[in-house]
């Protein structure tokens, strides 16, 4: 007698549990990943978190719900909060026997990501993530990466970290829907990379119409909910062109040949254009959870991780070009891949020195880019193959540019 071995898609199949390290759990990435763990306890077991320690009682509740073995937290004061907090929390919540390391010190989440968990998820904001990603690819863990800073920063020795093809998985919406859309298709087949944009809280405005908008306003993000930093990236738009650098390394793709067009709606999150002239797209609501989850599970998915489109009402979905003249961060950022293997670094260092310095109200929006572009064209570069030392000496030497233009200005 013959017997199907085929499996029904309302069939479960057991899945093996992934040990996972948390990098960032109390950001905005952070906190939605815990959304998808503890709806997931069968799929994943979180052995640590890293956090700034700023919200020491936050940190506990994620400890003591997930039931996290290790904390690594940067200041050795606020670490010690945080095992304070989890011994209030797991006594108000009759939890017993919870034993937690603390790693304290700049290296904590760098020796955490090195641990050898099966997946980190490195949700760590600005390039302080480098070294936790390089660790964690070292020690052959499945990178879930939504610190595009780290990949734009080490470019190079990112590339040489990883030790199989599949190793990162990108976590940024962007990239999740060109990695879901490449499973059309052979790489060989694409023709282009299409990065949409939602085109930020000023699309379609002039440069004169930029010139006075406040902080306030910036962070009035249209679509998104994020950190203060990535939500004024969006506004220049320079998050579109360090995504721009980062799937050109992700994907191995030319940056002539990836494009970036404004889509307001942020239902299709990216697409990959094909050789015959076909484009697959990957379309969902606004829910990083989406990415984050894949992150986690990748190849495979997880059911139910957020609501689908509602393909029973009506909806206009539009895409138009960037507007470079008033957003010259796409530009700079093809630049800076062009010139040498450090302008990258260069770009996004003097960016978040630049962001510090508009979100403090002391230089103007369009000041951002602008600085940011004088900084750039200042740097000499670095010929041969990347250094960690040479990224470092690059960021520094980036900063201090970057603070000398600012203190002119």
């Amino acid at each position: 007698m013959r017997h199907n071995a085929a499996v029904s898609r309302h069939e479960s199949v057991p899945a093996v549990q992934r040990t996972v390290v948390l990098l960032g759990s109390t950001g905005s990435i952070g906190t939605q990943a815990v959304d998808v763990l503890r709806r997931h306890p069968d799929r994943f077991r979180v052995v640590g978190l890293a956090a700034g320690g700023r919200d020491p009682r936050l940190v506990a509740e994620q400890v003591v719900e997930l039931g996290v073995t290790t904390v690594a937290v940067a200041d050795p004061a606020a670490g010690i909060a945080v095992l304070e907090a989890v011994t209030r929390v797991a006594a108000e919540r009759g939890v017993g026997g919870l034993g937690v390391e603390l790693l304290t010190g700049p290296d904590a989440a760098t020796e955490l990501a090195g641990r050898g968990t099966d997946v980190v998820l490195n949700g760590i904001t600005d390039s302080i993530g480098l070294r936790p990603t390089l660790a964690a690819l070292a020690a052959g863990s499945t990178l879930a990466l939504a610190n595009k800073e780290s990949l734009v920063v080490g470019g190079q020795l990112v590339r040489q970290a990883q030790r199989r093809a599949d190793q990162i998985v990108p976590v940024d919406s962007e990239h999740s829907a060109i990695a879901q859309c490449l499973r059309a298709g052979r790489l060989q087949e694409v023709r282009r990379l299409v990065l949409t944009a939602s085109g930020g809280p000023f699309r379609g405005r002039t440069r004169d119409e930029v010139k006075a908008v406040t902080p306030e306003q910036a962070l009035a993000h249209p679509t998104w909910s994020m950190g203060p930093v990535v939500t004024i990236n969006s506004a220049t738009l320079m998050n579109k062109g360090l995504e721009l650098i980062e799937a050109h390394l992700l994907f191995d793709v030319p940056v002539e040949d990836i494009a970036v067009v404004v889509h307001p709606q942020s239902v299709v999150h990216s697409m990959v254009e094909m050789a015959d002239g076909s484009t697959i797209a990957q379309a969902s609501p606004p829910d990083m959870r989406l990415p984050i989850a894949l992150g986690l599970s990748w190849p495979e998915r997880l059911d139910d991780v957020a609501p689908a489109c509602d393909w029973t009402s009506a909806a206009s979905w539009t895409f138009e070009p960037v507007d470079e003249e008033v957003f010259g961060a796409l530009a700079l950022a093809r630049a800076a891949v062009r010139a040498s293997p450090t302008h990258p670094a260069v770009l996004n260092a003097a960016n978040e020195e630049c962001v510090a310095a508009f979100l403090e109200g002391r230089i103007g929006f369009l000041d951002v880019v602008d600085t940011v572009e004088r900084v750039l064209a200042d740097h000499t570069g670095s010929s041969g193959d990347l250094t960690l030392d040479a990224v470092l000496d690059a960021e520094r030497w980036a900063r201090a540019r970057a603070h000398e233009v600012l203190a002119r200005a």
